[in-house]
């Protein structure tokens, strides 16, 4: 018989590492306290101690064993004592609520379980793949050692997790810990958040004060359903009247603005902002991928006409990583959310979503997702399907609230057909293409009358818009086609030069310079006016000129049409009438 190198009270020890993070380190007799502890959680025969100072564990100790996790600090204890409360809370009558909290207080017992903990198994490019957390679902949020956020983003089959990150990855190294926070991405929100600049996450970056945010709303969330809904029936006025008269947007509608760079689509936005003073309508806007001095400026603005006090701008600027930009839409989507279900209407601009595709890419891309169509990942369509949804019009049972959403979309060199372009166009409830040849000839703002469409239309007017309106936008389309063929030359018979010259009438009255938008009563004073051919025999360049001090005339010398059309929006043949007659009135003395 052979013997043993060692008989059994000789075999190698089980030694359990443990580490623990604080500020003071355990006494003695705490240690010998959690030595007893985890020996008997786990089959180890001696333990060693780790012990790390950490500045952030206030109170307490933060301890590590294998793949787990104990929060025995104070601010852990504060979460357990708060989630505690708040299952308390839940169903009970309000009345009986302060009773129930101290009852809670007396026999709260802290929890000494234990939680998963993961582990960095590469990092880089604001990625980073981890090991562990096995319970984690897409879109939590997880937290590294080093103090930086991530969300879930990718669950893969061989148990690893794709994280992206909300801040550096310079102080994550591979074996990095990291631990669920077990809830989705949210962001801190109360009625303090207006007239603020803030990040995706939720923090104030314009030197101002902190929120004091009293709810944590998470940034994805089920759109209302059907039931939950009602029709689109109010105008959302932008203000600029080729807009309002043409291609009318109702609260509640997703109305595309698309075009390609430097073709005024941030100034249709600025100023359908600029337009809800004293319309008692929330509005947020989100720069995605902006240049900072792009967005400084359109904040500038926004405070220059008094805009601010009503608007929450969420700004993730090009120099922020992928991660933020991706982040951004659906932060500014929670943020109207909160307000829509407090019975408030809102109007959300998304700056742009073009960009907001090229970030999803690249966070795809990085995390090694099959590129498809222009590089896209196959699901860029469920991207913005399910952010534009969250726009509606809520039912009165749910307080009658809405959120209404103009994203925009840059195209290159025209081309509507591309992918993005094409996938925003099937979501939304119609688009306004600004044309690069229109702008650039000084017809601003230079929306195409073929290829805009609002597929609300007229349900969203009031009625005397609708019907002031008249066959104008059937005119323009005979004008562009008519302008076309009279380019080849040859003589033009007096019908045809009528209808070029009464269409070219058309097109100066709907200029309008940006940061000016114009009331309900001036839009309707002058479609009426060029419906009636008052404009016709002044010259082109005088048009714009002539316009501005008729609308002055009637505000000093007919201002009780003006009132009445505020008061009560219908339409009359007695009001058409009355316009007409004021106009004529003025050309009679002022065109003399």
């Amino acid at each position: 018989m052979i013997k043993s190198n060692f008989d059994e009270n000789e075999q190698e020890k089980v030694i359990l590492t443990v580490e623990i993070q604080c500020v003071t380190p355990p006494l003695d007799y705490q240690l010998e306290k959690l030595r007893s502890f985890f020996l008997s959680e786990y089959e180890a025969d001696d333990i060693d101690f780790i012990i790390k100072k950490t500045p952030g564990v206030i109170g307490g100790f933060r301890i590590f064993v294998n793949d787990e996790s104990y929060d025995w600090s104070t601010l852990g204890r504060i979460r357990q004592l708060r989630k505690s409360f708040l299952s308390l809370a839940k169903g009970h009558d309000p009345a009986h609520i302060i009773s129930l909290l101290r009852e809670g207080i007396e026999n709260f017992e802290l929890h000494v379980g234990h939680e998963p903990v993961g582990f960095v198994s590469t990092v880089g490019d604001g990625i980073a793949t981890i090991n562990g957390l096995h319970k984690v679902r897409y879109g939590d949020v997880v937290l590294f050692d080093s103090g930086v956020k991530g969300m879930v983003q990718d669950i893969r089959s061989d148990g690893t997790n794709g994280i992206v990150l909300f801040g550096s990855d310079s102080e994550i190294y591979e074996g990095s810990r990291v631990i669920s926070t077990n809830r989705t991405a949210g962001i801190p929100i109360s009625p303090k958040i207006l007239g603020r600049i803030v990040d995706p996450l939720g923090l104030p970056i314009d030197g101002g004060p902190d929120i004091a945010a009293k709810e944590y709303y998470p940034i994805e969330r089920p759109a209302p359903g059907i039931i939950q809904r009602k029709s689109v029936n109010r105008p959302m006025e932008t203000g600029i009247l080729a807009i309002d008269s043409m291609f009318p947007i109702g609260k509640g509608q997703r109305q595309l603005i698309i075009g390609d760079r430097q073709t005024g689509k941030t100034t249709i936005a600025t100023d359908t902002i600029i337009n809800q003073r004293d319309k008692n309508v929330i509005c947020i806007y989100v720069a995605i991928g902006q240049k900072a001095s792009s967005v400084a400026k359109a904040v500038s603005t926004l405070k220059k006409y008094d805009a601010m006090d009503y608007t929450v701008v969420v700004s993730s600027p090009a120099s922020d990583p992928a991660s933020l930009q991706y982040l951004a839409p659906y932060s500014g989507c929670a943020i109207a959310e909160y307000f829509m279900y407090h019975g408030r209407d809102v109007l959300i601009v998304y700056d742009d979503l073009s960009k907001h595709a090229v970030a999803y890419r690249t966070l795809s891309l990085l995390l090694e997702r099959s590129p498809g169509r222009e590089a896209y990942p196959g699901d860029v369509f469920y991207l913005h399907s399910r952010l534009l949804e969250r726009a509606a019009q809520l039912s009165d049972s749910l307080g009658g609230g809405s959120i209404t959403a103009l994203p925009i979309v840059e195209t290159q060199s025209g081309d509507v057909s591309a992918y993005i372009p094409t996938n925003i166009i099937s979501i939304t409830d119609g688009q306004l293409f600004l044309e690069s040849n229109l702008f650039f000839s000084g017809q601003r703002p230079a929306i195409h009358v073929g290829l805009s469409v609002s597929r609300v239309g007229g349900s969203a007017q009031t009625n005397v818009m609708k019907k002031s309106v008249g066959s104008i936008r059937l005119d323009l389309a005979q004008y562009r086609e008519m302008q076309t063929f009279s380019q080849f030359g040859g003589d033009l018979d007096s019908g045809t030069l009528k209808q070029l010259n009464y269409g070219a009438g058309l097109m100066q009255l709907l200029r309008q310079p940006g940061n000016s938008p114009m009331t309900l009563p001036h839009q309707v004073i002058t479609l009426i006016c060029a419906r009636e051919k008052i404009f016709t025999d002044i010259p082109l360049k005088k048009i714009k000129s002539v316009q501005q001090d008729l609308l002055s005339f009637f505000d000093h010398h007919y201002s009780a049409i003006c009132h009445k059309i505020l008061l009560d929006p219908s339409y009359s043949p007695a009001l058409h009438q009355e316009i007409k007659d004021a106009a004529l009135d003025y050309l009679n003395h002022h065109m003399l």
